[in-house]
């Protein structure tokens, strides 16, 4: 696995299996699952969290407050791809995956459910393992919001540790660093704070070498967006790799990513994850 990886965005398309998951009822009481996903025998889910903020909570879609709606092929629901519910109940993940959990905004397509269907095929064996999508991004929010003993941070890890009744936790997906580009001294400190970030969430869920997959970003404060980006490329840690989203198409905010470019970088995370640890974890 590389100590660190810079990956640019890009596209590609993968013929997704009609993959069935399989939960038992006497392994997933119905109090976890408001609908019954059976098959043929037990499977575990390959589970990733998805955190940061707006970009990473979806705001494909969104014009004026409003989401259009628009859910492409590749973002399609998948019987094999779950998602955990701010009430830490899976059920099949559906777009917007952020709805019940970034609730003071509107939220659209964001990258997981690319993410998702973009891997499944490549779990092995075939049709043994789901995908299970904890979202956990809050729009608007700094990276100071995500310190430890901080209400997002612990909700985050509270969510990591109710999903790994049912799987494994495979990585985070982190798309963050908008609202510090706003601030000259939060953008002086964000490498360290991200650092930080990654050292605890590795420590309080006892997994130390956790794959973190970050998103450099795309837009922000024009002054600082680029001091950002140099702290986000700049990280050097184990199993820590960077996916640059900048060039990606953008909504008339110039801020957020439109539904095709969220497709695009759904797809370079799930890239990132297979090129760099999905060999190492089959």
């Amino acid at each position: 696995m590389p100590a660190h990886a810079v990956v640019p965005y890009h596209s590609f398309t993968s013929n997704i299996n009609n993959l069935q998951l399989t939960l038992e009822a006497a392994v997933f009481s119905s109090s976890h699952f408001p609908r019954r996903w059976r098959s043929a025998a037990p499977a575990v889910m390959r589970i990733f969290l998805l955190s940061g903020q707006s970009n990473m909570a979806g705001r494909g879609g969104v014009h004026h407050r409003r989401w259009d709606g628009v859910v492409p092929p590749e973002c399609a629901p998948d019987p094999s791809i779950l998602r955990l519910s701010a009430a830490l109940a899976w059920e099949e993940a559906l777009e917007p995956l952020h709805a019940d959990i970034d609730t003071t905004k509107t939220c659209g397509v964001g990258p997981g459910m690319a993410f998702a269907r973009a891997i499944l095929p490549r779990l092995q064996p075939p049709g043994t393992a789901g995908v299970g999508l904890v979202p956990c991004a809050v729009g608007g929010t700094a990276i100071r919001e995500w310190a430890r003993g901080e209400y997002l941070y612990e909700q985050m890890v509270r969510r990591a540790r109710a999903a790994t009744e049912c799987g494994e936790i495979e990585a985070v997906l982190w798309y963050q660093g908008e609202s510090d580009a706003e601030s000259d001294a939060e953008t002086a400190a964000y490498q360290g704070n991200v650092e930080r970030l990654i050292a605890n969430i590795r420590a309080d869920l006892g997994m130390p070498h956790l794959p973190f997959i970050q998103v450099a970003l795309a837009s922000g404060n024009k002054r600082n967006i680029e001091k950002v980006r140099e702290a986000q490329l700049s990280i050097n840690l184990l199993n820590v790799v960077t996916v640059d989203a900048i060039g990606l198409p953008l909504n008339e905010d110039n801020l957020h990513l439109t539904t095709e470019a969220q497709v695009k970088l759904g797809e370079s995370l799930a890239q990132a994850y297979i090129s760099n640890f999905l060999q190492a974890t089959c």
